[in-house]
């Protein structure tokens, strides 16, 4: 500090002050004297009004509530205020000096006692009972503004430093800082219905002071925010295991749960609060070491910042092996009433292996299990399943959980629902045809008539029947590879079924196979801008080859099950054109992929310039909930009004339509649309670029968040990689991601997410199929 900065501060405080060194910490704080009076000199740039009077009213209430816990009062300017402007801008303020030793020196040589690990709990359990409601009780509206904030060290934002990530070189470290920064993403939806309230916000190291087996001091409220209020805790714990470097991670926990023990008896933690503790350790974990390998690339000097790295990367490659659901129980073993975490277990391992067992006596083994070792799934949240350890999984293949697992407005939109009223369609009541209307109003004008059933195969059902009664014919052309249901109609309609395992090939004469419009391996491949209207010109010529005239051409609007085929430009054009020229209906089926996965549109057909006659919806448009849907053109859909009634129990019942209608506020809402469109376009160049490194990546295709990711083992023979995909999947399981494969040679990574997937998913992926196709070899 120079002389002439000195010199104002003491006429700005009216105090011939001596300014010592800078003190050791992030912020620019220096010690100051007066001969024996000592304080600690404050330089920032310049905090709101508010954040300045909430910071001092927690100080104070603080030290009011615990006076043996000593925390830094302010001293007020010359002028008045608890701070003083300085020439340059910023902002100058006097904090009475607290005695003690930061909690990180006086652990340096020996672990914190049983001792100072529960007084710690004590104080920040009375910490946070004193601040929690503190804004309300001082009844100032400034305040209360200035505290609902977020900030850089913001735990229920840790994510936003996910990115960093990707400065790290060293293999194993990015791998666990990706490991804590997922297991912190799928518990952090569960912080949404926790309590919440003013904490301190930056209970770390340096901040806690000890005297032998007391904490005596509490520092820097600068960081104070409206959070969960076990945040506070979670960020304490933090610092607590990177100092009891025992090399074991139960012994860091261990001490760990001597703090929890001791919170909880001041103030008394729910068990859904006792649930996130350890996934917010991890996350401050991973900021502190992400914030590291940012400011790194800024300044690699600046030891401050770096103060904690070491002994952080050493507590999270302990942590962040360990499940969830085992941290848990060792950080409450001091708890009597810790209750149980949601759905999970204490021997998750045996518990699979007694459900295993009960499946195999009372399921049929064709309903198939996923991956060699089977994933015992006990809760979802957003884009992640959590398995009964409390382990994560990050899902990419669930098209289904549209706009994320048990999003928290469609469940309680079916909730309410659900109390209220569901009855069936012969009744008039709210809600069906207001469903019904928000429907139409994503698609082209001349789709206007609803059907409602319970199933993707039902409503493909159904669109068969109203394109045979419309036109009083029977014939169908599909496409190869298709997958439309599994009903006896729709297997007949699916090749991707009857050419299978199991299948018996095709044996229905009124089904009519079309080539797949495939790009990469099929027989109009290497036409370039043409190669949209040759196969749109193979339906044609099937229609023409049929001794019977054709009831309707139904189609995928993207190909899934046939490998994730996005349709070549042009195709639907002149396959429409050459259907409808020969009498036909045009049905795309939409179950798999509508709803704006597609990103630049909400409905996948529109990709393509054109306009069905039917529309079939499944999957996404319950979220999760047993429903579908068939929109036609109303001429279609009169045919159908011919003395039959057509009744679905379930189909469009009352909470059907509820959830339905928070499916499509979610999307619109949460601009989930241009979500996929972005998001997309970042992981389809991500893939492009691994293809670009890995001879195994033969081709890397999708729109939005529909990828594909072809394996081969030779690019010129495109010979699939079949074994290789298995392989890979299966390894990506183990890395905590959901992948699966399809395609007629079972070669193809499909990657059909929820829509809510963020960034930082998309890039840990990469980097782990990155590392994955390195040990895999054709």
């Amino acid at each position: 500090m120079t002389s002439e900065l000195a010199a104002q501060i003491s006429t700005l405080f009216g105090l011939d002050l001596a300014i010592g060194s800078r003190l050791a910490g992030e912020n620019e704080n220096y010690l100051v004297t007066r001969g024996d009076e000592r304080w600690v000199l404050k330089i920032e740039t310049a905090p709101t009004a508010g954040l300045l009077a909430a910071e001092q009213a927690a100080m104070a209430a603080v030290q009011a509530a615990d006076p043996q816990l000593c925390v830094p009062l302010v001293v007020q300017a010359a002028a008045g205020g608890d701070a003083a402007s300085l020439p340059d801008g910023r902002t100058a303020r006097l904090l009475g000096f607290v005695d003690g030793t930061a909690w990180r020196d006086a652990v340096e040589k020996a672990p914190a006692s049983a001792a100072l690990l529960a007084d710690l709990g004590r104080r920040l359990g009375r910490v946070a009972l004193t601040l929690a409601d503190l804004p309300q009780r001082l009844g100032n509206p400034t305040i209360e503004q200035a505290v609902e904030r977020t900030h850089a060290w913001d735990l229920t934002a840790a994510g936003q430093h996910w990115q960093h990530v990707a400065e790290l070189t060293e293999p194993t470290e990015r791998a666990a800082l990706d490991r804590a920064f997922q297991i912190h993403g799928a518990w952090r939806h569960e912080l949404d219905a926790l309590p919440r309230g003013l904490i301190h916000g930056d209970a770390n190291d340096e901040n806690v002071l000890v005297a032998g087996d007391a904490v005596v001091g509490l520092l820097d409220f600068g960081d104070a925010l409206v959070n969960p209020i076990v945040c506070d805790l979670a960020l304490a714990l933090a610092y607590v295991v990177q100092h009891y470097d025992a090399g074991r991670a139960d012994d860091r926990l261990a001490a760990a749960a001597k703090v929890v023990a001791a919170y909880h008896a001041e103030r008394a933690l729910s068990p859904a609060e006792l649930d996130v503790v350890f996934p917010l350790v991890l996350g401050r974990l991973a900021v502190t070491l992400a914030m590291c390998a940012y400011r790194r690339t800024v300044d690699a000097n600046r030891t401050t910042w770096f103060a904690s790295e070491r002994s952080a990367w050493r507590a999270l490659h302990d942590l962040v092996a360990v499940t969830p659901g085992a941290a848990r129980q060792i950080l409450t073993a001091g708890i009597d009433d810790a209750g149980r975490c949601g759905g999970l277990v204490t021997d998750a391992a045996r518990d699979t292996e007694e459900l295993l067992e009960q499946r195999q006596q009372r399921i049929n083994p064709a309903l198939s299990l996923a991956y060699r070792d089977p994933i015992h799934m006990a809760r979802g949240r957003g884009q992640y399943l959590i398995d009964a350890s409390g382990s994560p999984f990050l899902d990419l293949v669930n098209n289904v959980c549209h706009v994320g697992h048990c999003h928290p407005h469609v469940v309680a939109a079916g909730q309410r629902q659900l109390a209220r009223l569901n009855t069936n369609t012969r009744y008039v009541y709210d809600g069906l045809t207001d469903y019904a209307e928000r429907l139409c109003r994503t698609l082209p004008a001349e789709l206007d008539t609803c059907f409602f059933v319970n199933s993707g195969s039902e409503a493909n059902e159904l669109a068969l029947r109203l394109a045979r009664t419309h036109t009083g014919r029977r014939d169908m052309v599909i496409l190869d590879g298709a997958y439309h249901g599994h009903t006896s109609a729709l297997i007949a309609l699916s090749p991707y079924k009857f050419k299978g395992k199991g299948g018996s090939g095709q044996t229905e004469p009124w089904v009519h196979i079309a080539p797949s419009p495939d790009g990469f391996r099929g027989a109009h491949r290497g036409m370039g801008v043409e190669v949209g209207r040759a196969y749109g010109d193979d339906v044609g010529r099937v229609i023409a080859a049929s001794e019977r005239p054709i009831a309707g051409f139904l189609h995928e609007s993207l190909l899934s099950c046939g490998g994730q085929l996005a349709l070549p430009d042009g195709y639907l054009e002149r396959a429409y054109e050459r259907a409808r020229a020969a009498g036909a209906v045009c049905i795309a089926d939409e179950v798999q992929v509508g709803f704006a996965r597609a990103g630049s549109h909400f409905w996948a057909f529109e990709l393509q310039g054109v306009v069905p006659d039917i529309v079939v919806m499944g999957k996404p448009i319950g979220n999760g909930h047993p429903m579908a849907a068939v929109v036609a053109r109303r001429e279609i859909a009169e045919s159908f009004h011919n003395g039959m009634e057509f009744f679905a129990t379930f189909g469009g019942n009352p909470v059907s339509c509820a959830i339905g209608t928070a499916v499509l506020d979610v999307i619109e809402h949460e601009g989930l649309q241009r979500h996929a469109l972005e998001l997309g376009a970042h992981f389809l160049a991500g893939l492009r670029d691994l293809q670009q490194r890995h001879a195994l990546v033969g081709d890397v295709r999708g729109v939005g968040l529909f990828l594909g990711v072809e394996l081969v083992r030779d690019r010129d023979t495109l010979e699939p990689a079949t074994a290789a995909a298995a392989e890979l999947v299966n390894r990506m399981r183990h890395r905590g991601v959901l992948l699966s494969t399809d395609g007629p040679f079972d070669n193809v990574l499909k990657i059909k997410p929820p829509m809510v997937l963020t960034r930082g998913d998309v890039d840990m992926t990469l980097r782990l199929l990155d590392a994955e196709l390195r040990e895999i070899r054709p």
